[in-house]
């Protein structure tokens, strides 16, 4: 890559049409991002490639104001203009609002955190999006505590592996869920303490066995929630963060009220900029040094070129990949 110096465009993906399948997505040439107060520009090593990236590329999940049309929603790579506390030549992984699949991207500099030691920009790129969602969802909605139990669902994907792993550094039991023996399986050789193949046995009843659970993280909906209320412990917590399965319950009241269950769940990408600062700093804070201690440690499952951004989401898609999938600029 050229410096920003050098050259005023840069190579970025966008989506013939404004919305549609893998193969919409194609390299242009685009002028490059310029840096508002208090925003640094990041020269893009490494990109991840996340579910929500799919949902925009179809155009169900559009970007809040003023972020890019360009999908990506984190990054890693080397500060090219500074901010804050930021020095050009730092190198950082951030979460974006967008513009993540392109050479070069600018983020709030509240937003970046310095990459962990021993991790190169391909593993630090997997971070920002799943840890970020993993802490807001699993341990600040869900409030869990060492000696709970988690459920997880989707255990090999790449919010999964995260929540596998962050769940056991915080001194939590992990009961994870996938499908298929291979996946399970993986989730075992991860951390989880106990691992169900869904397609040959009923989590609802394995959990239950293990002694219930007391947070669900849910990326499913649909008939998985009737199990996942089933098994909940008195007080449990059930967050969602997508609805693959199905976005529309049939609650049954009484059965949380009895419990005293809560539900709930969210979004990371529209949360405000304060917000999003908040929650670097937490991570920072709780989750680095769980990563510096080796208790956490990116998967990564692939990489493609920037330029084959097609090629990515298509596999992911596939559901095949275990951890992350991650672009990497030429």
């Amino acid at each position: 890559m050229t410096s920003p110096l050098e050259n005023e465009t840069m190579t970025a993906i966008a989506i013939e049409g404004g919305r549609g399948p893998a193969s919409a997505l194609h390299p242009v040439q685009s002028p490059l991002p310029e840096p508002k107060a208090g925003e640094i520009l990041i020269q893009v090593r490494a990109a991840g490639v996340n579910r929500p990236d799919i949902a925009q590329r179809l155009g169900a999940y559009p970007p809040p104001p003023g972020a890019p049309e360009t999908l990506g929603l984190e990054v890693a790579g080397v500060v090219a203009r500074a901010a804050g506390p930021w020095k050009v030549g730092d190198k950082v992984c951030a979460l974006l609002g967008g513009g993540g699949y392109a050479e070069y991207a600018v983020v709030d500099a509240r937003h970046a955190l310095p990459i962990p030691d021993g991790l190169d920009f391909v593993q630090a790129a997997g971070l920002p999006e799943t840890v970020f969602t993993v802490y807001a969802n699993v341990f600040e909605h869900g409030a869990l505590k060492a000696g709970e139990t988690l459920l997880l669902h989707g255990a090999t994907s790449g919010i999964g592996v995260t929540a596998i792993q962050m769940a056991k550094a915080a001194g939590a039991k992990v009961i994870a869920t996938g499908r298929g023996a291979d996946k399970a399986k993986t989730a075992l050789a991860l951390g989880a303490d106990v691992a169900v193949d869904v397609t040959a046995e009923d989590f609802g009843e394995v959990a239950k066995h293990e002694g219930g659970v007391d947070v669900v993280l849910d990326m499913v909906g649909g008939n998985y929630v009737a199990k996942n209320l089933d098994a909940l412990n008195t007080g449990g917590r059930i967050v969602f963060i997508a609805a693959q399965g199905g976005g529309q319950l049939d609650l049954p009241i009484f059965r949380i009220m009895m419990k005293r269950a809560v539900i709930t769940g969210s979004t990371l990408r529209p949360r405000d900029a304060d917000e999003k600062a908040r929650l670097a700093a937490e991570v920072e804070r709780v989750v680095w040094p769980w990563i510096a201690a080796g208790k956490v440690k990116p998967q990564v499952d692939r990489t493609f070129p920037l330029e084959e951004a097609a090629a990515a989401h298509a596999h992911l898609e596939g559901g095949s990949h275990v951890g992350k999938v991650i672009l990497v600029p030429g």
